[in-house]
């Protein structure tokens, strides 16, 4: 998807479509527990339960039209790519905690913000490689903040604490006061993930905040995907948050299948039960990403909802989305904890959000869906020694909040000979609906293996019962070209990406589908925000989300969405705030309807999840990082922007 943005023609504009005014949700006891609670963001999903959800409403549906920007904090770090710096992408959430806001930067700064100002009170800099990072670029998406039990001991240095890794996988411990390092942790305050066992091939990196609990602090990995047959393990890790030690460890990846395979690892933040001390991983695919012959075995923990008691790192249960993965779909998002109204009782759950579109609702304690979940036959591969699954798990509710099938009598373009272009391709590829699997020929991707559903994840509202998630719609094709036939000066065009899949017979190629002019060659829309009622699991409102803002300053049109990264958040004010969208907005929604009842302008690309937080002064603020995204070809900047009403 790097740069494709900047081909797509200049469009009419047009209305964006809403849906009809529902009745509200009676809120019960639990809800309102959590409603209490939940008035800082001292964790990078707004509470541990990654729920993103604040109970504040000083800014609302009357008030929100007054909204307006109270400060900008520039990071001063902007990078295009180059031989020497990799691109920029701001993905961070800053959190609220100690009166302080504490974020990161791209090039791998943690810092502390005065909440009302936006003044740097501190920065600590680990000097994090700026290039030769993974997927060459340079982003932080958050921290994590711990405070000692009592007050005495928090007065004392380190006695507060933000723990993050940047980027380059090393997990750093810096008091929340002073911002120096907290010298007794690990080795002289931080603790190198490369020097730990692995088991397999690469380097880890860490592109999510890690999660507390207690004194111990989680953490996954990334790992370079489509590259080892035998990639690393995705080994989750706890650690003592006074002295760095290694607590556990739990692999995904049984033994006898360690020395062949590797991966499954968990990327994307991760959420915790406070209450039961459960740590929720969203594993992915195991390696190779789209190959299985060296994998038949079953990996159950690939895929999957994973639920890790976070006192000793062993399993209490596990919950597979997709079966022996070959299209890189990862489970992509923080699992969502919230209780739910479900058959007339409130019952704990985890709803976790997929880059197929499929959205499951699971039983927290037992890892069981509460919706129906059926599993529907799939294609069958035709790669030599290859078995795809049978079967895949599709849930009955909720619906998916993406398209999951294009036929080539769908193909779309902006003019007559741009639509038999797409035609054409999509007629070429191999296309038995969602999980065909990779061939040689080429095979249809759709959703793509950008979701979907990405890292952004799923925010509930206890007071309406509403899970909000925001979506892309696009097709890819993904092609294995035997290695021995492979040229890459004449396999590869512009909008290709290939990947080496070291030790296998093939090269796979896989590009978005896009036509001769640049636009998307499924229908749009290519972006969508929808709300799901958790008491019945259907859609409550879906409605067209983002615009693609051309380099003449025109856009296309709001009925038309647009591909987005980054995730919502809702509050008891009865909205839904979301950057993600590519067009430099930020946008304001009705929780009740899905009607857009705010905007502003912001810098670049929002590609970040929006917080909110009251401080001392009284006000609330809503703050959200506006950098743009380096590798998809935005417009980039380095700021963080603070909103409050007058």
């Amino acid at each position: 998807m790097r740069g494709w943005l900047a081909l797509v023609l200049a469009m009419a504009m047009a209305g964006c479509q809403q849906a009809p005014d529902p009745a509200p949700v009676h809120a019960g006891p639990a809800i309102a527990a959590i409603e209490a609670a939940a008035t800082d963001w001292p964790s990078y999903g707004g509470q541990a339960s990654s729920t993103k959800y604040s109970a504040l409403d000083q800014i609302n549906r009357e008030t929100v039209k007054h909204l307006r920007r109270a400060w900008t904090w520039h990071s001063g770090e902007i990078s295009f790519g180059s031989d020497t710096v990799d691109f920029t992408v701001s993905e961070m959430t800053p959190i609220y905690a100690n009166a302080r806001l504490y974020g990161c930067t791209p090039f791998g700064r943690a810092v502390a913000l005065d909440p009302a100002t936006g003044r740097e009170v501190w920065s600590f800099d680990p000097r994090k490689p700026r290039t030769g990072n993974m997927y060459h670029e340079n982003y932080c998406r958050g921290v994590a903040y711990w405070q000692a039990d009592t007050a005495e001991a928090r007065a004392q240095p380190c006695g507060k604490r933000i723990l993050y890794a940047a980027q380059h996988a090393v997990l750093h411990a810096i008091d929340a006061d002073s911002g120096r390092v907290c010298t007794g942790f690990g080795t002289g305050g931080h603790v190198d993930l490369a020097a730990l066992d692995y088991k397999g091939e690469g380097k880890p990196a860490t592109t999510s905040p890690p999660a507390v609990w207690g004194n111990v602090v989680a953490l996954g990995a990334a790992v370079q995907d489509n590259m080892y047959r035998n990639s690393l393990d995705g080994i989750v890790r706890g650690f003592d948050i006074v002295t760095g030690r290694e607590l556990w460890n739990w692999n995904p990846i049984p033994d006898d299948l360690s020395a062949v395979t590797g991966a499954a690892n968990a990327w994307a933040p991760l959420s915790v039960d406070a209450k039961r001390g459960w740590l929720f991983l969203p594993t992915g695919s195991a390696s190779w990403d789209t190959l299985g012959v060296n994998r038949i075995g079953r990996i159950p923990d690939a895929n999957a909802v994973v639920a890790l008691d976070m006192r000793t790192g062993q399993k209490v249960w596990s919950y597979q989305t997709v079966h022996h993965d070959l299209w890189d779909y990862d489970l992509p998002a923080a699992p969502t904890l919230a209780t739910i109204d479900h058959q007339g009782r409130a019952v704990e759950a985890v709803i976790q959000g997929t880059k197929t579109g499929n959205v499951f609702v699971l039983d927290r304690a037992t890892g069981q869906p509460l919706f129906p979940v059926k599993e529907r036959p799939v294609p069958r591969s035709d790669m030599p020694g290859e078995q795809a699954a049978a079967t895949q798990p599709m849930p009955v509710l909720p619906r998916p909040v993406t398209s999951q099938t294009l036929k080539t009598s769908d193909a779309w373009g902006l003019l007559g000979f741009d639509t038999s272009a797409c035609r054409s391709r999509l007629a070429g590829l191999r296309n038995e609906g969602l999980f065909t699997p990779p061939s040689i020929r080429g095979s249809l991707l759709h959703p793509s293996f950008l979701g979907g559903t990405n890292w952004g994840g799923i925010a509930y509202d206890p007071t309406t019962g509403l899970a909000v998630v925001n979506s892309s719609n696009l097709a890819a094709s993904v092609r294995l070209v035997p290695r021995a036939r492979f040229d890459a000066k004449r396999d590869v065009h512009p909008g290709v990406s290939y990947y080496e899949m070291q030790g296998s017979p093939y090269v796979m190629l896989r590009e978005v589908l896009l036509s001769p002019l640049g636009a998307p060659c499924n229908p749009p829309p290519w972006g969508q925000l929808t709300a799901i009622d958790m008491k019945t699991g259907q859609t409550r409102w879906q409605v067209p989300f983002g615009r693609l803002k051309l380099s003449t300053g025109l856009l296309t049109p709001s009925s038309w969405g647009a591909p987005n990264q980054g995730g919502p958040i809702v509050t008891r004010g009865g909205l839904v705030f979301i950057g993600a969208s590519l067009d430099s907005v930020f946008r304001a929604y009705d929780i009740q309807t899905g009607r857009q009842v705010w905007y502003a302008a912001v810098p670049a690309p929002a590609t970040a999840t929006p917080m909110t937080f009251r401080h001392t002064d009284g006000r609330q603020y809503v703050v959200v990082s506006a950098g743009g995204h380096g590798g998809f070809g935005t417009q980039l900047s380095d700021a963080l922007v603070a909103f409050a009403l007058p």
